[in-house]
């Protein structure tokens, strides 16, 4: 039987989907005698040497002792390498990477290897006839993996209290039989034929009574989004719910520590300590670097191009020019999915105007990103997400004449140095209301504010709705997965303005640029947090 240091070694590793066999077992408490490492801190030395085999490219599910000896060399071998080194002058550009949401890697959740497994062939708009079954069997998942490595789920090896407290999860298939008896379920918020709210699992379903669930837990459940549920099993073959939540959140962090060799963005993986190096340096010589970020830019209201106009007047007297600059659609207040031809030639003369705006000032021209996300009325290929760019017919003076300017999909993503900001550009907020299941909260303004981002970021997914409601194509929904999480989302909406941090991710919403004042939000990447600016009508 194994020793209680044995069992916090195969815990560590098997939190990280490994296995050991003897030899490896055996050569790790051979560190450990060798280091004279204390039981108390055996845990978090074996946490170390676990994260940085699981970031190695040959690293197997069940441990190989050669890897294994080669992240031990590589740590004894750490201090020859001097830290004193002067570093060289970075440059922003070199690490500011525009990634489109059609030219992202596709990485399924493998059941067999318990980690992510990229998939093979080519990406297709159509999707094939297992496009639609993979793309929810991945949401469900990539989410299930997570609630099951929470502390909450997730058994210690030694023998404690907190075991009494641990939760189980169920099966539907294991309600058969069992009325009467208590459940903890994980699954999917759906609608039978019948029109009956369901909770649908990778076994079944089973038809939910709210009637004696007061209140929800904090969150927003929508029909499609993914749920914890407790309930009593009745003879009528329906849980009657005492409970409901939505999955626990994992940190960026976290998942990273595990998945950090994985490149999700299709830009190349970067280790958690290169992520730390870069992030201090962004601290010491970017403290001041801005992105700036407006939505609903209508190019066809009076007051835009003199609001833009105020902007940059502001940004020369100041000398203060952002790195990047996203615009969010609509650019027309009308929209132009149902245009006449006459209003595409208003819409594309409104764009031109844009081009002539940003030339005349060539020190913004030349020094700025400026990246255009199209929003739900933009004239766009296809209305299920992700949607394509901008067409081009639009923007061949942007083009020609702003040399660096992005046309994204929506949603799209940033990545600079070490974070990953996706940009996406929705009516969320309203269509999340409008498709609440079961007991809707009754809450005020601001708290639906932190329950719908609460909501986006534990769904790990930014539309956590049935694709009857969104459409979406399949073999692109990976592009909308919100794991590992973020460092910062924008979600762009014609709600209120709003910002805030959960988990340690930073979610803004700009709100409307033209309204009783010109608005928008100024993120800084140093100190991973936004604010909100507001410059006057009146006066120029």
């Amino acid at each position: 039987m194994a020793d209680p240091r044995q069992r916090i070694i195969i815990k560590v590793f098997r939190k990280y989907s490994h296995s050991l066999g003897p030899e490896s077992l055996e050569f790790l408490e051979e560190i450990l005698d060798r280091h004279e490492i204390p039981d108390e801190e055996v845990e978090f030395s074996i946490e170390w040497i676990a994260k940085e085999y699981n970031k190695q490219d040959d690293a197997q599910m069940k441990v190989s002792l050669d890897v294994l000896q080669r992240v031990y060399d590589a740590f004894q071998n750490s201090g020859d390498n001097p830290a004193e080194e002067e570093q060289e002058a970075i440059d922003p550009d070199s690490h500011l990477h525009f990634i489109d949401a059609f030219d992202m890697p596709l990485w399924h959740w493998s059941q067999e290897r318990s980690s992510f497994e990229r998939a093979a062939g080519a990406l297709t708009i159509s999707g094939s006839a297992d496009s639609q079954v993979m793309a929810m069997r991945n949401r469900l998942n990539v989410i299930r993996q997570t609630v099951l490595r929470n502390d909450h789920f997730s058994p210690s090896t030694l023998p404690s209290r907190d075991r009494e407290r641990l939760l189980t999860l169920r099966s539907t298939k294991q309600l058969l039989g069992r009325a009467g008896e208590r459940f903890l379920l994980f699954g999917m918020l759906s609608h039978n034929k019948e029109g009956k709210l369901c909770l649908e699992d990778q076994d079944g379903a089973v038809e939910l009574d709210f009637s004696q669930l007061d209140q929800p837990s904090e969150g927003l459940f929508t029909e499609g989004c993914f749920a914890l549920v407790e309930g009593d099993y009745t003879d009528d073959a329906t849980l009657s719910v005492i409970a409901i939540g939505h999955p626990p959140c994992e940190s960026r962090e976290s998942a990273r520590s595990i998945y950090g060799h994985i490149d999700f963005l299709g830009k190349g993986a970067t280790t958690l300590l290169e992520d730390t190096q870069l992030a201090a340096r962004v601290r010491l010589d970017l403290p001041d670097l801005r992105f700036f970020v407006l939505s609903d830019v209508w190019l066809d209201h009076p007051d835009t191009l003199r609001g833009l106009r105020k902007m940059f007047d502001h940004c020369m007297e100041n000398s203060f020019i952002p790195r990047v600059m996203v615009l969010c659609g609509n650019f027309s207040k009308r929209g132009l999915q149902q245009a006449d031809s006459r209003e595409a030639r208003q819409f594309q003369d409104h764009m031109d105007n844009l081009a002539d705006l940003i030339v005349a000032y060539p020190l913004i021209m030349r020094t700025t990103h400026f990246v255009f996300v199209p929003g739900p009325l933009d004239a766009a290929v296809n209305s299920a997400l992700p949607r394509w760019p901008l067409m081009s017919s639009f923007i061949a003076r942007l083009k020609s004449r702003i040399p660096k300017v992005h046309f994204g999909s929506n949603p799209c993503r940033i990545k600079f140095f070490e974070q990953e900001i996706v940009i996406f550009r929705e009516n969320l907020m309203a269509r999340m209301l409008r498709n609440l299941v079961g007991v809707k909260p009754n809450v005020h303004t601001d708290d639906l504010k932190r329950y719908l981002v609460q909501s986006i970021l534990d769904q790990s997914h930014l539309v956590p709705l049935t694709t009857s409601i969104q459409p979406v194509l399949h073999d692109f929904d990976h592009t909308l997965r919100l794991y590992p999480l973020p460092t910062t989302v924008v979600l762009a909406d014609k709600y209120d303005r709003y910002q805030m941090t959960y988990e340690g991710c930073h979610v803004f919403n700009p709100g409307s640029f033209v309204g009783s004042s010109f608005t928008f939000s100024a993120y800084t990447p140093s100190r991973r947090e936004s604010e909100e600016c507001v410059l006057d009508l009146e006066g120029e």
